[in-house]
């Protein structure tokens, strides 16, 4: 077994490259059976996430999977490898349980990228791409992260990207309570956001979705009110922040729209922040005098804030993750001699039922049961210590003396 994991994330490459190599929910499934279909992996799961895109995989070809990876999005092996890191056995179990545990999330210590990837995880196992390697790798790293979670202080004082987007946008606005909200999309990230800013009482609310029910099911428990995307040219002029996080392939919001809303706003400003990954609003939108345009990669300056309070926190879960990661090391190197110990049972199975059989022809013809049963065991023991014995009597030098270790250790033989 061969446990592997590529991929890229927000310490490794900006928005402009992540966004390239980002897997929408829809089609998730089918690339996993791309992936494990043209034998470049024996088992395969994928995490995507507006942060991170990345392959775990038990696989013999790790180079391959880099190269799948490329083919499958259309863009050229060279424009990410500079980004990718790929880590093989130890160094891909001690990168699971630090991503689980938040570790190595843009939030140190935020929860959200646990629950990511166990969906990651039920993807791969309605797509029939988890086996016995990587359904263990995933159990051991939910368990590992609870223990961090549990053990240590490393979710205290955190900020999450919900919270900071409420942060920066009462740095453009005076006071939140006077403006208008608009959230495109209604799915987790903006169910978070918009929790976070509804506490803030907007003057009004808006949700915007592809599909209308769940926008105005998330409406609802916020009060505000519901329209489709369709509908968001007529709307956008009346929405001070915008907040976004759809799976869309292309942006929504273009430069053009934005600037005849600006024009009818009077040069109102707007704050927006697109979560989405591929993003949501053109770059170029951030470019608009009156726009305030951030990405999550923004972020990441007010997400600092208090960092320091989780640093022992931090040690702490490494010291834990540690431990567990040589755990799993070891399974895995008692895993692989499991066919070794399969098959000297199976090989001393077919020496006992063969003589086991040869003792019952004996003894349906009226042999002594006593001396049937003396010619089984000698049988049986003459037939075990063959190939040992064969082996030591044709071996010579250093590997008759290794040899003969060998077999006084596994047979605990001691000599006076």
């Amino acid at each position: 077994m061969q446990l592997f994991t590529l991929g890229i994330n927000h310490q490794t490459a900006p928005l402009s490259v992540r966004e390239q190599v980002a897997f929408h929910a829809e089609s998730l499934e089918q690339a996993l059976r791309d992936l494990v279909g043209h034998h470049t992996a024996k088992e395969a799961a994928i995490l995507s996430t507006c942060n991170r895109t990345e392959i775990y995989c038990n696989t013999e070809n790790p180079l391959e999977t880099v190269e799948w990876l490329a083919d499958y999005h259309h863009i050229k092996k060279q424009v990410i490898e500079p980004h990718l890191y790929t880590l093989p056995q130890d160094e891909a179990v001690k990168h699971a349980f630090r991503v689980a545990s938040g570790l190595d999330s843009m939030v140190l210590g935020e929860t959200q990228i646990l629950g990511q990837m166990k969906q990651a995880v039920v993807t791969a196992e309605h797509a029939g791409t988890l086996g016995t390697l990587l359904h263990k790798l995933f159990q051991r790293t939910f368990s590992v992260a609870k223990e961090v979670r549990t053990q240590t202080e490393i979710g205290a004082n955190s900020v999450s990207m919900a919270a900071a987007s409420v942060r920066l946008a009462e740095r453009i606005f005076p006071s939140i309570k006077d403006q208008n909200v608009l959230f495109i999309g209604a799915g987790e990230m903006i169910e978070l956001c918009a929790n976070h800013f509804a506490a803030q009482h907007p003057k009004h609310i808006t949700v915007a979705n592809r599909t209308v029910e769940r926008a105005q099911a998330l409406a609802s428990r916020l009060g505000g009110s519901a329209i489709a995307l369709n509908e968001l040219p007529d709307y956008l002029a009346a929405q001070d922040i915008i907040i976004t996080s759809t799976a869309s392939p292309l942006p929504i919001l273009g430069k053009g729209l934005v600037e005849r809303v600006i024009k009818q706003r009077k040069h109102r400003p707007m704050f927006m922040v697109d979560l989405a990954v591929p993003r949501d609003i053109e770059a170029e939108v951030g470019e608009l005098d009156d726009v305030f345009l951030y990405t999550v990669d923004d972020l990441a300056q007010v997400i600092e804030a208090g960092i320091g309070n989780r640093q022992q926190a931090a040690e702490e879960a490494e010291a834990i993750i540690e431990v567990q990661v040589n755990d799993f090391m070891h399974w895995i190197e008692t895993r692989s001699v499991v066919p070794t110990i399969r098959g000297l049972r199976d090989h001393t199975e077919r020496l006992r039922r063969h003589e086991l059989e040869r003792a019952e022809r004996l003894l349906a013809k009226g042999e002594s049961p006593r001396e049937v049963m003396e010619q089984m065991s000698r049988a049986l023991a003459n037939k075990f210590l063959h190939s040992p014995s064969h082996a030591l009597s044709h071996a010579s030098g250093e590997d008759r003396a290794q040899l003969e270790a060998l077999l006084r250790r596994l047979y605990n033989i001691h000599t006076e």
